[in-house]
Parts: C-alpha cells; structure tokens; sequence
C-alpha cells in the first residue's frame, strides 16, 4: 500500500518538477520561494503525510538538528529543570534532544560519550558522574570537532563551554547567614573534592570561617558527604562525639535532609541548637520540617544557556568559534531551619496606628 511507503522530499520535488532544495525551503516557508510553490510543496506533503528527516534536511549545513545530553542522574531535581530549559530552547529553535544518564558511574559515561559521536548527535551538552577525575573521553570529543558545552559538573581541563552557577559566592552566601544568626562553631558535610563544584564550596567555607577569625575544627568537616545515608552517617558521629556544633553548612540538601532526620530522632532541636543549611534548593526543602534553607542554582536558567551555547558553535562551525564561561549568580533562599535568631517585632498599640493614618 502506499501509506507504507515512507515518502521523500526528492518525490515530491520530482511530482511538482522542481528541485529538493525549493522543496526544503518551502518546508520551511522560506520567503524566497513563491507563495505558490510554498502551498503545492505543502499541501503535497501534508497529503502523503511527509514527515521530514531533521538530519537530512540539514545535512547540506553538516549539522543535525540533534542535541545529546549526558547527566549523572535525571531524577535528580536540578537534571530534571536544567533538561527542561534544554528542551525549551532547542524546540524554540526545532532540535531534538536525545538524554543519556551516566548513573555516576565513569565507565558509563565513557561508552555514552563513544556512542553519542558515533554520528547520532551534533552536539553535546555534559555534566561530568562522580567519578569521573581524568577526561580522555572529552578530549577526544573536542579532537573531533564536535561542539561541546559543560554545566555545573565540568572538565576544567578542556578547552570548551561552560556554563556554571558560582558555588563559591553561594557558599560565602550561606556561611555570612549562619553567623549572622550567632553560630561560630560551624561544621562543613563536603562533597568529593576533586569535581569543581564541591570543591568550590568548601573553598567559600573555609574563606569565611578565616575571614571571621573563627576555629575551623577539622574532625567537623566530613568528606564525600552529598547523600541522605552518608549524611545520617556523619550527625551520627558527631553526635557520638558529645561535641555538637551550632551549625552545618552542607554542600547538598539530601545530605542536610539526612542529618537533620538523624538529629531529630536524637531530640536534637532545630534551628535552636543546631542550624543548618543546605545546596541546590530541591523543591521539597519548603515542605520539610522545619523548612531548610538553601542555595537556588538556577538550574532552568543554566538549561537555557548551554542550550543556547551549543546551537550557537553548532551552526557556526565554519567560523572559528571561541568557547565561552557564563558564570551564573546564586541566590540563598532563607528558611527556618538556619534561623536561630527570632526576631520580635514592636507591638504597635492602637492610638499609634490611629496617629499614622
């Protein structure tokens, strides 16, 4: 039957006796094909319901309409909105987007990376898995020419895009707060030092407990701590300790949300005795109890712009395009569980609020 047959632009070219590139371009509703050709060509292809072939119909631009995108791990919160700010300006400008999930592992990453130049993509949007330290895998992807743009996680070393919030000055953000509500004795949940943003955390932690001239009690910074468990696992020892601080900074929310249950079952009182705030702003810290204050990373935001990047060294790959930083700033959204202080407001008596209409 000819409904199975999958009909091609050359076809309909040949029916209207014109060429494929007018037929493209009256796909596209080019002005410079007549209004006329522009309907045939289109009522044609509606006809046998043409469904054009992105690839294809740009493989005369050498490019696509494909974008890959590689994340540790889509459940999280912020993949999930930075991919949603992806799709929204890849489909503002008609690329697909196709998503792959390392699950933080290397050795995935370098087969999803081998597998996404093998010709399915023409560009590629990354945030490095957890354990990822060395990036042949990257290298290779830049030795290709294949456009390149990193978000949040990123390979420091290679000589491509990035777009990034800056963990430093959210970090120096969240300290500042915690001693202006009188904590002194701050403990740090770090996360693996070796990938950029935890360890740009840590650095704002370490710069603002100095800047203070407050002590830094090293058997209160826990390492490799950005999980509800290994969070759990680290108030327990501090707890064991007999030596609570007043505060955590921790460089994760699901590693806060993990000691703040593991205090809570030891009657431990928030914010009263130990305050806490977190990093990422996932979308249930509003509806914990009590609520946790964290650092917003834009994450939509930071979707747009590597989108907005790649399609950009994408269609002018054959100019010499020069990879760029966008540094985003964050924002500390202040929530109970860091407020030690109450702040009491004067009671207005009723003759003043006479006296002040």
């Amino acid at each position: 039957m000819a409904g199975k047959k999958k009909y091609t632009i050359h076809e309909i070219a040949k029916e209207l006796n014109t060429t494929s590139s007018t037929v493209s371009r009256a796909l596209q509703n080019n002005p410079r094909i007549s209004a006329r050709m522009r309907k045939a060509v289109q009522d044609l292809a509606a006809l046998h319901n043409y469904q054009p072939d992105f690839r294809a119909s740009s493989l005369a631009k050498g490019y696509g309409k494909t974008i890959g995108v590689l994340v540790p791990k889509i459940d999280r919160h912020f993949f999930s909105t930075v991919l949603s700010g992806i799709e929204e300006v890849a489909a503002a400008n008609t690329y697909n987007v196709l998503v792959c999930q390392s699950f933080e592992s290397f050795e995935k990453e370098l087969d999803l990376v081998k597998n996404l130049m093998n010709g399915k993509v023409d560009g590629l949007i990354a945030s490095i898995s957890i354990e990822t330290k060395q990036a042949p895998h990257f290298e290779h992807v830049v030795e290709k020419g294949l456009p390149l743009v990193f978000f949040d996680r990123v390979c420091e070393s290679i000589n491509a895009s990035k777009v990034l919030i800056d963990d430093y000055a959210g970090a120096c953000m969240a300290m500042e707060h915690l001693i202006k509500n009188g904590c002194r004795k701050i403990a740090h949940f770090a996360g693996p030092q070796h990938i950029n943003v935890y360890r740009n955390r840590t650095r704002g932690f370490y710069d603002i407990m100095q800047k203070h001239n407050l002590e830094i009690n090293k058997k209160l910074v826990f390492e490799n701590v950005i999980t509800r468990e290994t969070g759990c696992q680290a108030m327990q020892r501090i707890i064991a300790s007999k030596d609570l601080p007043d505060a955590i900074f921790s460089s994760g929310d699901y590693s806060a949300l993990g000691a703040i249950l593991c205090a809570r079952e030891s009657g431990i009182r928030i914010p009263d005795e130990i305050a806490f705030t977190g990093f990422a702003n996932e979308p249930w810290d509003s509806f914990f109890d009590p609520p946790l204050t964290s650092v917003d990373q834009h994450a939509f935001e930071i979707g747009k712009q590597s989108a907005a990047l790649l399609i950009q060294e994408i269609e002018d790959h054959q100019s010499t395009f020069v990879p760029r930083t966008i540094t985003l700033n964050p924002e500390l959204i202040i929530r109970k569980s860091s407020l030690k202080k109450i702040i009491t407001l004067p009671v207005i008596q009723s003759e003043e609020l006479n006296n002040g209409q």
